[in-house]
């Protein structure tokens, strides 16, 4: 019987990411059931998440003695509703997530667009501002900020939103130094094609890839600081549910009323593992050397 090291490389290729395809459709189907959950909040859960209810307070889940009938997953030390309140929770923390990658997204890939494009005081007074963040922890960054400003929900997506952006120019200033001396841009540039034109057309479509793949990584890593920060009380204020306020609330009550902080937590272990698992997928099809490999 030949050994898989006697197979053909191809054919290798394709045992080797069979099971690499059934995770990958796995982070894609829980991706998108946790979406749908989220988007669906209003609709499925089954009681107001705010809603407060004494006597039924600390109730365990279903299956469990002193079970509240309607509260699946229990309620917390108000009588709230575990369900109700950790579907609403998902619900914000991937807004904000979504909401502090694309600005991160945006003002990072624009500055680190300006630096491979311009050299001089521009390029050095961004790269200055990026190595000045990469110095210091983020998460002291953000603690500092929301202790001065406040924990508004405004104040919190603008943290959120500088959190990675030197991620971003980095790797788009990266790019364009390496693509700019490509053939190809200096074809471009032969008839007379202007910077913005080139950045466009040539040099924005060839960085999508390894763009996407930050993305994804500033995704799963926003979800976890803004769950840090909130569980520290400095992000999402109560009584708005979000995951990582949950789990910081909850935390108390770890001994005699683990349900309160095991489904929250649970759902930021699984919306980051789908990320994750997404992204890399992602890249693989948006590159085209990964792909003809």
């Amino acid at each position: 019987m030949a050994s898989f090291a006697d197979l053909p490389l191809r054919r290798r290729r394709r045992a080797a990411g069979a099971g690499t395809d059934v995770i990958q459709k796995a982070a894609l189907v829980l991706a998108v059931l946790l979406a749908a959950a989220a988007l669906l909040a209003p609709l499925i859960a089954p009681f107001d998440p705010l809603g407060q209810s004494l006597i039924a307070r600390l109730r365990p889940p279903l299956g469990f003695e002193r079970y509240s009938a309607g509260h699946l997953l229990g309620t917390d030390e108000l009588g709230r509703d575990v369900l109700s309140r950790a579907l609403y929770g998902l619900r914000l923390t991937m807004s904000l997530a979504l909401v502090g990658a694309l600005i991160g997204l945006l003002v990072g890939g624009t500055l680190g667009l300006v630096a491979g494009l311009r050299r001089g005081w521009a390029e050095d007074t961004i790269m200055g501002l990026v190595d000045m963040q990469i110095a210091v922890p983020f998460t002291l960054i953000a603690m500092l900020i929301l202790a001065l400003l406040g924990s508004s929900l405004t104040v919190l997506v603008f943290v959120l939103g500088i959190a990675g952006w030197e991620q971003y120019a980095r790797i788009v200033r990266a790019e364009v130094r390496r693509l700019a001396a490509q053939p190809f841009i200096e074809a471009a540039r032969a008839p007379g094609g202007g910077t913005f034109y080139i950045a466009r057309h040539h040099l924005l479509p060839n960085i999508v890839s390894p763009l996407v793949v930050q993305f994804t990584l500033a995704l799963s890593n926003i979800v976890i600081l803004e769950s840090t920060l909130s569980f520290l009380g400095l992000g999402v204020q109560p009584p708005q549910p979000s995951l990582g306020s949950m789990v910081g609330l909850g935390r108390d009550y770890m001994p005699t009323a683990p349900w309160i902080v095991l489904a929250p937590a649970a759902l930021i272990i699984l919306l980051t593992f789908a990320v994750q698992i997404l992204g890399d997928w992602i890249r693989d099809r948006a590159d085209v050397r990964l792909r003809e490999r």
